[in-house]
């Protein structure tokens, strides 16, 4: 027996641990959209739609067991046992919508006697309490006509003696509650930045539903008699008992009745015999809800969760008792009406083929987050730095935007004027004018006011005028030039061709290694190479250094001769 006992344990354990793998979910699988999501889907998959469609997701079934109490009149006794089943599907991320049965059976009992329960029909015919009543004519012998008389509620001809007092009644009842409701349910914590899934959810609910109760209370021996008859007066006796410090002894006033009533709940309860709306000879009343719970994920396939459930009926009569206590006289309706809590503990199972887990577990921004991680679908356009005067400064750094093709210019995109005279460097055929001999024409040459003092003028030899020479970076151990570095010695060969009597040094770093050295070099010459070969600038204009500083080997240095 015990063998099978530990089979049983171990394939049900078997069974949570085959379902632990969580469902994956491709947002670009059709079979997973409903049918009044495939025209979204269609337009998503051809970038026409930014948001994927919501995928079909599976219902949920469940059964709770659980704690009912009413909060009432009548103090409730615990536990007393609940049940319910639940089917439930998800509309959205958030919002779920569920359809639930729950029933139970709650009793109580109050430990402080109650004496002016007149107008309760379960009680007053059977026990004696004051009841006010208005005679006309004197029923009562010796009793004048026309006055108010306090009479005895189970034989209303009698005078209430006020001095003998009258019966103690210890409330109690016995409620039998079946309930079907519409709930929507708003999940508070399943849309996470930080995580993409969530082992629990909490959420809270309300909704709308009908009910149906029978509630009874035993005022009746085994013998049918009342508590307070001839040979059974146990409400009396312990009422008597303790009649000081009630609060004190009010376990011990419990226990005394449990013991001494029969706890057979025979008679209708107030309200039962009422003209009020019957289902089954129940009584029948709409409730609203509202509740809170949380719902941790076993596997797949399985949760568990932790619910309370409270129920307004709009009615008094749940727990029995309507009637206020009053010293004497007609009793007073209380102002509150009775509400039922309903505390439980649910399993619940998701079913469905075809479709993802529900939608409560899923975190909405898995996609976006996905995308942003690593794009299947997004469309990035390729980053490009624009260059519209192709003189080798991007625009957000050029300021001079319009650069005439071929001209030289500096690291701030402005055409190189060696001798300051307006024109520059690409159009001046003058490229140093003396400042006595400008201003200058269009195409650079100036006009010295008097000749005579430029003919003893020596000419001065020409100068280079390569400066802010850029470094060409090479990534990892590659010798190839980046589109950067291309564009960088394309503007390095533009200003030599506007200083022809400058050499330029291509100078690379030297390296420990022999693995580095040969980089080095192989980097030296390809830059020679494009500056030959490309830009066809002549090759005894260009030098290479292999070992002419010492930094970064992945750096190359270009500088002009010194003469």
């Amino acid at each position: 027996m015990a063998s099978k006992k530990y089979a049983l344990l171990l394939g049900a354990l078997c069974f949570l641990i085959t379902n632990l793998t969580a469902q994956s979910y491709d947002w670009k699988d059709s079979s997973l959209i409903p049918k009044s999501g495939q025209a979204q889907h269609s337009e998503f998959l051809k970038n026409q739609q930014p948001f994927p469609a919501k995928p079909r997701n599976q219902w949920e079934i469940g059964i709770s067991i659980g704690n009912v109490f009413i909060s009432g009149d009548v103090s409730t006794r615990l536990p007393n046992w609940g049940w319910g089943a639940h089917v439930r599907k998800a509309m959205g991320y958030v919002f779920s919508t569920r359809l639930t049965y729950s029933g139970g059976i709650a009793r109580g009992m109050n430990w402080l006697p109650a004496y002016n329960y007149a107008n309760n029909p379960a009680w007053g015919p059977f026990y004696n309490a004051p009841r006010n009543t208005q005679w006309q004519f004197a029923p009562i012998p010796g009793q004048p006509a026309g006055v108010l008389y306090q009479v005895q509620s189970n034989n209303p001809s009698q005078p209430f003696n006020p001095a003998t007092g009258g019966d103690p009644v210890f409330y109690n009842y016995r409620s039998s509650m079946h309930q079907l409701a519409l709930q929507g349910i708003f999940t508070l914590n399943n849309v996470r930045f930080h995580k993409a899934k969530t082992g629990f959810v909490v959420y809270g609910l309300g909704g709308i539903g009908a009910m149906i109760y029978e509630t009874k209370v035993d005022a009746f021996d085994a013998a049918g008699r009342p508590y307070n008859a001839s040979g059974n007066n146990l409400f009396n006796n312990i009422a008597n008992q303790y009649n000081t410090n009630q609060y004190k002894n009010r376990n011990k006033v419990l226990r005394d009745l449990r013991a001494g009533m029969d706890r057979v709940y025979e008679s209708n309860a107030e309200g039962h015999d009422l003209r009020r709306p019957k289902l089954f000879d129940r009584t029948f009343r709409p409730t609203v809800q509202v509740g809170a719970g949380v719902q941790f994920k076993l596997s797949r396939k399985f949760s568990l969760g932790i619910e309370e459930v409270l129920t307004w009926t709009n009615d008094d009569l749940l727990d029995g008792q309507r009637w206020q206590e009053n010293p004497t006289g007609d009793a007073a309706l209380t102002r509150d009406f009775d509400a039922w809590h309903y505390t439980n503990v649910n399993l619940n199972y998701s079913l469905g083929a075809k479709a993802v887990e529900p939608l409560w577990w899923l975190n909405p921004l898995d996609y976006a987050y996905n995308e942003l991680n690593a794009p299947r679908h997004m469309k990035l356009p390729k980053p490009v730095l624009d260059d519209a005067d192709g003189d080798g400064v991007t625009d957000q750094f050029d300021n001079e935007p319009n650069t005439p093709a071929g001209c030289p210019v500096d690291s701030h995109g402005v055409s190189r004027d060696t001798d300051g005279d307006g024109v520059p460097d690409c159009k001046d055929k003058e490229l140093i004018t003396p400042t006595q001999c400008q201003p200058v024409d269009a195409d650079g040459v100036g006009k010295c006011p008097d000749p005579a003092c430029c003919k003893d003028r020596v000419a001065p030899e020409p100068t280079c005028n390569l400066v802010d020479l850029p470094s060409i970076n090479f990534t990892g151990g590659s010798a190839n030039l980046s589109a950067e570095a291309k564009a960088l010695l394309g503007s390095v060969a533009t200003n030599m061709r506007g200083n022809p009597e400058c050499k330029l040094i291509v100078c690379g770093s030297a390296a420990k290694s022999k693995s580095g050295q040969a980089a080095g070099q192989k980097r030296v010459d390809a830059i020679v190479k494009y500056l030959v070969e490309v830009q066809g600038i002549s090759a005894d204009r260009v030098i290479a250094q292999y070992d002419c500083s010492e930094g970064d080997p992945s750096v190359v240095e270009l500088r002009a001769e010194k003469k």
